[in-house]
């Protein structure tokens, strides 16, 4: 098993941070892949499933996630339902540390085809995959850091409303 961890300090609130890691168009522009199936636009929540399609080291790509836990605003996972992996789960925990909000990202994925798959893993997917997480990270601080985080929370009421219902 191959793992994956990488966090960021954001200067912004839990809530809009989590919001953010949750919106399917911001991920959509780290992985370079389109939602096809399922739940297509806007927030996923828990029990939501995504079928991503697009194209990676040449060839097609389908990735279906499924949400599988969901604890607004510390902790989301979405676990592989169907892809290239044996086994793929990716871990979102945030917490309020400091005045700033910490988002840790954790993945953890097997390949298959035995030796050749941990081979191909650890030198091509490894890299790719860490660059592609960091790049998650650096596009949600700057959005939430922003006001371009407006564009994709457009409903402002609802994170003062879930907000306070939060920190009750």
């Amino acid at each position: 098993m191959f793992t994956i961890s990488d966090s960021v300090h954001i200067n912004a609130p839990i809530e809009r941070c989590f919001l953010l890691s949750t919106n399917i168009e911001l991920v959509g522009r780290t992985l370079g892949m389109k939602p096809i199936e399922g739940k297509t636009s806007g927030l996923i929540e828990g029990g939501d499933r995504l079928l991503w399609a697009g194209w990676k080291f040449g060839f097609p790509q389908m990735h279906e996630s499924l949400i599988t836990k969901y604890e607004r605003p510390t902790f989301f996972q979405d676990t592989m339902g169907r892809g290239r992996f044996r086994r793929f789960q990716h871990d979102h925990h945030l917490y309020f540390m400091d005045g700033r909000t910490v988002l840790n990202d954790k993945l953890r994925f097997t390949m298959p085809f035995g030796w050749l798959g941990g081979l191909v893993a650890r030198f091509i997917l490894v890299p790719h995959i860490s660059r592609l997480l960091r790049k998650r990270m650096r596009l949600l601080k700057r959005v939430a850091e922003s006001d371009e985080w407006r564009q994709y929370l457009p409903e402002t009421s609802n994170l003062k409303k879930s907000a306070s219902r939060t920190s009750a």
